[in-house]
């Protein structure tokens, strides 16, 4: 490990970032430094922007991976090298916004009732249920699911955040059949183990297991691990949840986050009538 990587990796562990974080930037710096076949530290604002260009027109980078190397390079020049053109002199590449792909909920029914395993059906069902990103279910401790005051302890979630989201009476029930079912004891830490009956599941294991049943389920839709995500919150919309309350239960630390829902909650748009329903209800009062 070279000085400057060594610096660089414990700026980010005195900050607190999380270790997938910690190591997508330093691949990307390393990528960057690889490109040009100097230290980072002798290269500068017009080398930065060569190198953008390199990956916008020669590998067609998606804008995750742009913004990824944008936040990286930031990272190295301005905390770790101290340099003060470092934030004006690297832009953001400028985001797609796409809506996300959400399940009606005829849809999450058939999904969660064609599932026959029941450790499976546990996790799309908290994942659905509480809106948990896959690593959020991969990570829950048999601790965290509060039946005292039915709520379920989602610890370090996106950004280290802490955040509790409610526990659904079904969900609790499966819950405990799926104890019972996986012969469980006391002394097992997480809520959904691995082969390796010491270890929780892998996240990439409960996204494969998403992906599975909702082509068994017969689904057209693309459907992850965040579909299931999105609609938990578009469905809380479309049953009056605040948005205030859902960016607590989200984890956002923006409202604006959560207000993208409002753009693919049907029953808000459905229940605004339009320009020509105006004027048709105009004409029926003449």
């Amino acid at each position: 490990m070279t000085i400057l990587r060594q610096r660089m990796t414990e700026d980010l562990r005195v900050r607190n970032y999380a270790p997938k974080t910690l190591t997508t930037y330093i691949e990307r710096v390393a990528r960057f430094a690889n490109y040009f076949g100097k230290c980072p530290s002798q290269l500068g604002p017009e080398d930065i922007r060569t190198f953008q260009v390199y990956l916008v027109q020669e590998r067609h980078a998606s804008w995750t991976m742009l913004n990824q190397t944008v936040c990286a390079l930031r990272f190295l020049y301005a905390k770790t090298l101290n340099r003060d053109w470092a934030i004006t002199h690297i832009p953001y590449a400028k985001t797609e916004r796409k809506l996300p792909v959400v399940l009606s909920q005829s849809e999450a029914c058939v999904l969660l009732n064609s599932i026959k395993n029941l450790k499976h059906l546990a996790m799309l069902m908290v994942a659905y249920s509480g809106g948990l990103r896959a690593a959020e279910v991969a990570h829950l401790a048999v601790r965290d699911i509060d039946s005292q005051r039915m709520v379920i302890h989602v610890r370090k979630g996106k950004g280290r955040k802490d955040r509790f989201v409610p526990l659904s009476p079904v969900l609790l029930s499966i819950l405990r059949q799926h104890w019972l079912e996986d012969e469980m004891t006391k002394d097992d830490e997480f809520l959904f183990l691995g082969q390796d009956r010491r270890r929780a599941i892998s996240p990439p294991t409960i996204t494969t297991v998403c992906r599975q049943s909702a082509k068994k389920a017969g689904l057209k839709k693309r459907v992850t691990m965040h579909t299931l995500r999105h609609s938990f919150a578009t469905h809380h919309l479309e049953a009056g949840t605040d948005l205030r309350t859902l960016q607590i239960m989200m984890g956002h630390s923006s409202l604006r986050t959560t207000s993208r829902y409002l753009h693919i909650s049907a029953d808000r748009i459905r229940s605004t009538k339009t320009p020509l329903d105006l004027l048709v209800d105009l004409n029926a009062k003449k």
